[in-house]
């Protein structure tokens, strides 16, 4: 997601290494993948910032050469882009701040206010918007599951929250028709009736908005 406002590209949940632990073969190389995407993006948007909300790596207890070389390559395509790599931790990412020479955020605020943090546990500021990831939504439209942005209108201390897909593209996610609120594991998800999926059509070139979950699953 690129917030203008905060001249920020915001992408979660990239679970470095999860290939290693997949048993299906992704024919682009799973590094390579997150690269060029990343890289496409910040032609398109020039973002001043690009912050990792966290899940940047898979493994909770090892990480290999291969996964620090990977996370460095993401870290020079923001830098050759003209962008500032910043890095938010998630539950998964115990390791994080071994293998990266930089700060390491539990949360972190944009230009324009907006707090992005995981989203696997409360953050402790306050903001009128935040933007988390960790649940991995997807939307099932005709049979078909779309990754989806979650927008969550005054849903969490009174802001509105953003819940971000997973970048990877390892990662099934989640398919949210049929969620309810204790479906979620994201404390910031008091309510997911009303939450509404948004999902980008690349071939349109245009967001697609749905109704809020609460309406949703009557209709889906």
């Amino acid at each position: 997601m690129f917030l203008p406002d905060a001249d920020a590209l915001v992408l979660a949940d990239l679970h470095v290494g999860r290939a290693d632990a997949s048993a299906v073969a992704f024919p682009l190389g799973e590094a390579t993948d997150l690269a060029e995407r990343l890289r496409a993006y910040c032609v398109e948007f020039a973002p001043r910032e690009v912050v990792f909300a966290g899940d940047v790596l898979h493994r909770f207890d090892r990480v290999s050469e291969r996964h620090v070389a990977a996370l460095d390559t993401l870290a020079a395509t923001c830098d050759d882009a003209g962008s500032d790599p910043v890095f938010v931790a998630g539950n998964h990412d115990t390791m994080l701040d071994e293998v990266r020479s930089g700060d390491v955020h539990d949360e972190y605020r944009l230009a324009d206010g907006t707090l992005v943090c995981h989203g696997h546990r409360d953050p402790d500021p306050d903001a009128d918007r935040y933007v988390v990831g960790h649940d991995h939504p997807t939307l099932a439209v005709e049979g078909r599951r779309r990754p989806c942005v979650l927008y969550g209108p005054d849903a969490y201390r009174g802001g509105d929250v953003l819940m971000l897909p997973a970048f990877t593209r390892l990662a099934a996610g989640v398919e949210v028709n049929e969620m309810r609120t204790a479906d979620f594991d994201s404390p910031l998800v008091r309510d997911a009736g009303r939450f509404r999926p948004l999902v980008r059509d690349e071939d349109a070139g245009e967001t697609l908005t749905f109704p809020p979950l609460g309406k949703l699953r009557r209709l889906l």
